[in-house]
C-alpha cells in the first residue's frame, strides 16, 4: 500500500514540477501559438490549448495500460497524473476560469492565493512577461492578506 501512494504522489507531483517547466519554457515558448488561446479568453467552451490537456492524458492512459497487469509503478505513476489532470481541471478550468459555473470566485485561503496568483498570471496575453506558471505551488506573496 505504501508503495502504491508513493508512486501516486511522485506522479501527481511530476506533473506540477513538469507542468511549471513546460509552460514556461515550452508553453510560452516554441508553443505559444497554441498557448495563447488560452491568454486570449477566445469565445467557446474549448480553445486550441486543450491539447496540452489531451497530451497529459495519453501519457497518464499509457502508463496505467502498462502497469495495470503487474499492478506496477507504471500504474501508481499514471494514477498520480490522472488525480493531477482531474484537481487542474476543477481548479483551473471550473474554479479559476469558471468554464463551468459551479462556484464562485474564492474569497479566503488556499484557493484564494492560487487564484491571485494565477490572475497574476494571466495580467500578461503576451508570451513574455507572465509570472507564476505553477497551478498548486505558488509563491507565498499571493496568500498576504487572504482571509485573515
Amino acid at each position: 500500500m505504501i508503495y502504491a501512494l508513493f508512486y501516486t504522489f511522485i506522479g501527481f507531483m511530476a506533473m506540477e514540477f513538469s507542468g511549471w517547466f513546460i509552460h514556461k519554457y515550452i508553453m510560452h515558448g516554441i508553443l505559444w501559438k497554441i498557448h495563447k488561446t488560452h491568454h486570449a479568453h477566445t469565445k467557446g467552451f474549448f480553445e486550441l490549448n486543450d491539447l496540452f490537456s489531451l497530451l497529459f492524458a495519453s501519457i497518464a492512459i499509457v502508463l496505467i495500460f502498462l502497469g495495470i497487469d503487474r499492478g506496477d509503478y507504471r500504474f501508481w505513476l499514471g494514477l498520480g497524473i490522472t488525480i493531477y489532470g482531474m484537481s487542474y481541471f476543477f481548479l483551473h478550468d471550473v474554479l479559476i476560469h469558471r468554464r463551468l459555473k459551479l462556484f464562485s470566485k474564492p474569497k479566503k485561503g488556499y484557493l484564494a492565493g492560487i487564484f491571485s496568483a494565477h490572475q497574476a498570471h494571466h495580467y500578461s496575453k503576451e508570451k513574455d512577461g507572465a509570472v507564476s506558471f505553477g497551478l498548486f505551488i505558488v509563491p507565498k506573496k499571493y496568500f498576504k492578506n487572504k482571509g485573515r
